[in-house]
């Protein structure tokens, strides 16, 4: 598989991996199922929670199937595992695959984090130590489930409540360094960016300036739970102001790039939850993030 080649360039980013702005939407949870097929929704593109689709029967499955001849779909997993010990999951890569292959997914996407060893599912987004060792083992699975997709795989920077004292780079650092040695494209989480900054006190733009913008291909928002001394990233509430404030700060550094809102606890109805999402035109410059659902029937896989 040959990647496109980088360029850090922040002010002029080019690659984004030959991936297109979907424009703004909105994470498909199954409260809004019959909303969605009743009254099909002027929204640009959904994303999914992958494991949520990976039998191959059921009323879920149904239900996409249909959304996806309408709707562009992206896919999201949270059980690749990227930093664990164990050997990769090549049945669960499969059923990835095939998944993707179904809904023609325009990109499948996961998160900078490990979550079990020992044949072990914690169900936890846990965070990694970011050394050279880590980073070396993290490329080379990277590189393996890159060669079985056939495609870049898309990593999202996770939120954070603890730090290895064993660290020698700043999460930046090491996502940067991923990037430059797989190819592999960035989902920024302007949420988990801001979460992370409060827990662990550095300002966001510290993390912003450091990121190699020609490989973020999508942005997510979301709300947190804000406990004074701390944060957490519940997905629960409308996008919090100081959230929207870093979405604006990173597209001005890279703009054109899809986002994607996601709520996750005490779902509202499906138009308050649509309003949300289209705040972010407020946060960036007008014409830059729309883009009109095309006629889907019979497209092919980005």
């Amino acid at each position: 598989m040959v990647l496109p080649s980088q360029n850090h360039g922040a002010s002029h980013p080019v690659s984004r991996l030959s991936l297109p702005n979907l424009g703004i939407g909105i994470g498909l949870r199954s409260a809004h199922y019959q909303h969605i097929l009743d009254e099909q929704p002027d929204v640009a593109w959904f994303e999914i929670i992958s494991e949520n689709f990976m039998q191959t029967a059921g009323r879920p499955l149904h239900i996409l199937d249909r959304i996806a001849e309408r709707y562009p779909i992206v896919m999201h997993g949270v059980s690749l595992s990227i930093g664990s010990t164990d050997p990769l999951d090549l049945d669960y890569l499969r059923d990835l695959k095939t998944l993707r292959d179904r809904v023609h997914a325009s990109w499948i996407s996961d998160h900078l984090c490990w979550t079990g060893v020992n044949g072990r599912n914690t169900h936890d987004l846990l965070p990694m130590p970011y050394t050279e060792e880590a980073l070396s083992h993290t490329a080379a699975r990277i590189h393996q489930v890159q060669e079985f997709l056939d495609a870049p795989l898309i990593l999202e920077n996770p939120s954070t409540y603890v730090e290895f004292a064993a660290s020698t780079l700043s999460e930046w650092e090491f996502l940067s360094e991923l990037c430059a040695r797989t190819g592999c494209g960035l989902l920024l989480d302007v949420n988990n960016i801001y979460v992370s900054a409060r827990n662990h006190g550095f300002a966001p733009s510290e993390y912003l300036d450091g990121i190699p913008w020609d490989r973020v291909v999508q942005f997510h928002v979301a709300g947190h739970t804000d406990n004074g001394s701390h944060c957490i990233d519940t997905h629960i509430g409308p996008v919090p102001d100081p959230v929207w404030e870093v979405l604006r700060l990173a597209h001005q550094r890279c703009s054109g790039v899809s986002i994607l809102l996601e709520w996750d606890a005490e779902i509202p109805a499906f138009p308050v939850v649509h309003r949300d999402a289209l705040r972010a035109r407020e946060f960036v410059s007008a014409g830059q993030v729309s883009a009109p659902p095309p006629v889907l029937v019979g497209r092919r896989r980005a």
